[in-house]
């Protein structure tokens, strides 16, 4: 079964995902803090980026589904706001 932190580390490469598909230069900074923060959990397993960045994308994810609800699903915003709560 997954570690908290492996669920966020997968909540966030899906947030990359999604920011990449969404493809809007306004979110490029996101998107590039995303995919290194996913890199460097999977180097030396140390979530502290994860949360950081994990929170703000999840705020700019809410505010995109809010104004276009098909670019954003309700599960990766659920699996995130999950990933997110420290236990």
């Amino acid at each position: 079964m997954a570690t908290q932190s492996e669920k966020l580390r997968n909540a966030c490469f899906k947030a990359f995902e999604t920011f990449k598909k969404i493809s809007d230069p306004a979110n490029d900074e996101i998107q590039s803090k995303l995919e290194f923060v996913v890199g460097s959990y999977d180097f030396d397993q140390n979530p502290v980026g994860l949360y950081e960045f994990g929170k703000k994308a999840l705020k700019i994810l809410k505010k995109i589904k809010e104004k276009e609800t098909k670019k954003v699903t309700k599960l990766l915003l659920t699996d995130l706001e999950k990933a997110l709560v420290v236990k």
